[in-house]
C-alpha cells in the first residue's frame, strides 16, 4: 500500500468523543484507505487502514467484542 499524502486531508471525530479528549480523527478524503490520528497531536503521525480493516473495527467495537472500553 502507498501511503497518501495526508497535507491536505479533511479530518472529522465522531460526534461521539465529548469523553475528555481520548480521540481519534479519520479522514474520508482517500478511497480504500483510512488514515486516522490522535486528535491531541494533529501534527504528529498519522496511521492509515485498508478500509475494509476499518470497517470491520468499526463493527467490532460497536458489537461489544472488545468490551467495556
Amino acid at each position: 500500500m502507498t501511503r497518501p499524502d495526508l497535507s491536505r486531508a479533511a479530518w472529522f471525530k465522531s460526534s461521539h468523543s465529548g469523553n475528555g479528549g481520548s480521540c481519534v480523527e479519520v479522514s474520508p478524503d482517500f478511497p480504500g484507505v483510512v488514515p486516522v490520528r490522535d486528535s491531541k497531536d494533529p501534527e504528529g503521525p498519522a496511521l492509515v487502514f485498508p478500509a475494509d480493516a476499518w470497517s470491520a473495527f468499526l463493527a467490532a467495537a460497536v458489537s461489544g467484542e472488545f468490551g467495556d472500553i
